[in-house]
């Protein structure tokens, strides 16, 4: 029989806590009803509503008992302060598996991309834990800690921020054997008085709880690989870097994208590598990059490493396609509606162009979010990519994409709406068999109801229907 997850009696002892009722074993922790599962502890936290509203139906729902701060009927560890106590149960996780090979990600584009796919080899290698969804805040990374098995061999975990000294103490609470740094670009920079500048050295903080020794892999086509290579050394890490020139560690040759995957050229420590990817995003060609050097740096055999990439299926919203069919045939549609910068703009419009189309090549774009005063000129700033990469039409939502749409020649006009909920049935209406349609934004902009408007004109599902 396999060992629980925690014994209340560990529980107790790892937050300082008492137990309530009796003696209690759990399998799981979860800090929400919705997604509880039978034998999990419910951690019930502060939030929009106190946790502790929802005790009972957790424990109706099969959870095996509650992490409290206030008496509740059924069996608890109560504590002081509830996150704290999940964030000590996350440090006792981390010190009784002192086998287990952590790494961590963080960048301004691709980092839950990266994540998962880390984690694919790491299952692969062994008995393997990391971040589910974007997990990576200050309640995710603690949470995603306190879910790790005493027996893991290795984890990754996603780190993620909006301000300065966020990441810092996350950092220290996963205490990673490796790093990775995606990217670094104007993402969040209106929380960022010196903008950019401010952004790279918030990611810098990653290096704050390696451990000594450890592996910190960036990318040295960034222009802020010096300043995070220095930040890397200072704090003892060893650097391994990944990008397009001669001198990088795992250097990108060739990235040809074709439908529904691409093929991919590389050199890893001067050895020729070229293997396939179900992925066409040119971003791709550097994750591929650095999910290597990670998993190398975790101890993972490189013919796993590759098996991984080209298992790896693009995540929801990002790059994922899908052929819809209408009535007089098909049009692909590429869905990267979870987010958006100009950095991944930039990249979805070059990839986009490099895609043989028997149609047109449209896109449907909504607000890129956070950007500060700058928020129009970046928006403005993407009618020189969409030209570059030959994009036919080009569709707009939300009030800082009103600044693309000014600066795109009339003739790669679509359509322009106020919202997304109304772009959708423009674009709707627009799409033909054989185009290939992209559709791209913030979350927060809802280009999600785009992507999802396109999908429901699928005849197939109105037959079944």
């Amino acid at each position: 029989m396999a060992e629980p997850l925690w014994t209340s009696q560990e529980i107790v002892a790892a937050t300082g806590g008492r137990l309530s009722g009796a003696p209690f074993v759990v399998n799981g922790v979860s800090i929400d009803t919705r997604s509880i599962e039978t034998g999990d502890l419910f951690a019930a936290l502060a939030g929009v509503r106190d946790g502790h509203e929802f005790v009972a139906q957790a424990l109706a729902a099969g959870a095996s008992g509650a992490l409290v701060s206030q008496g509740v009927e059924g069996l608890s560890v109560v504590v002081e302060d509830t996150l704290k106590a999940l964030e000590r149960l996350g440090e006792a996780a981390r010190d009784r598996a002192p086998q287990t090979r952590r790494g961590a990600v963080t960048g301004s584009v691709g980092k839950t991309s990266v994540t998962q796919a880390v984690r694919a080899g790491l299952m692969l290698a062994g008995k393997a834990h990391s971040s589910v969804k974007s997990y990576n805040n200050h309640i995710g990374v603690p949470l995603t800690l306190a879910r790790m098995p005493r027996d893991t061999e290795r984890a990754v975990f996603e780190i993620g921020m909006n301000h300065a000294d966020e990441i810092a103490p996350l950092s220290r609470f996963v205490r990673p054997h490796a790093v990775a740094i995606t990217t670094v670009g104007p993402v969040h920079v209106e929380n960022f008085p010196d903008g950019e500048t401010g952004v790279a050295r918030a990611k810098a903080e990653i290096f704050a709880g390696i451990e000594p020794g450890g592996v910190a892999v960036l990318n040295a086509d960034n222009k802020w690989f010096d300043l995070l290579s220095a930040e890397a050394r200072k704090a003892g890490a060893e650097v391994r870097s990944f990008g397009s020139g001669e001198g990088c560690d795992a250097r990108l040759i060739d990235f040809q994208p074709q439908a529904g995957r691409a093929n991919v050229r590389a050199r890893l420590h001067g050895r020729a590598l070229d293997f396939p990817i179900l992925q066409t995003g040119f971003h791709w060609g550097p994750n591929s990059m650095a999910v290597l050097l990670m998993l190398e740096a975790l101890g993972v055999d490189l013919n796993d490493s590759l098996t991984a990439l080209g298992d790896f299926e693009p995540l929801a919203g990002r790059g994922a396609e899908q052929v819809v069919k209408l009535a007089g045939g098909d049009f692909t549609l590429i869905d990267e509606s979870y987010n958006a910068n100009p950095i991944s703009m930039g990249a979805a419009f070059a990839s986009l162009g490099a895609r043989k189309s028997a149609g047109r090549r449209i896109v449907a774009l909504t607000d890129m979010l956070e950007l500060g005063a700058d928020g129009p000129a970046f928006h403005a700033g993407l009618a020189e990519p969409l030209n570059s990469a030959g994009v036919d039409l080009v569709f707009c939502a939300g009030p800082l994409m009103k600044s693309l749409w000014g600066a795109l020649p009339p003739t790669r006009r679509g359509g322009y709406a106020e919202t997304a909920a109304e772009l959708a049935p423009l674009i709707s209406a627009a799409v033909e068999p054989g185009d290939l349609v992209m559709v791209k934004g913030s979350n927060g902009s809802r280009a999600g109801a785009v992507a999802a408007a396109l999908v429901a004109l699928d005849v197939r599902s109105l037959e079944k229907g």
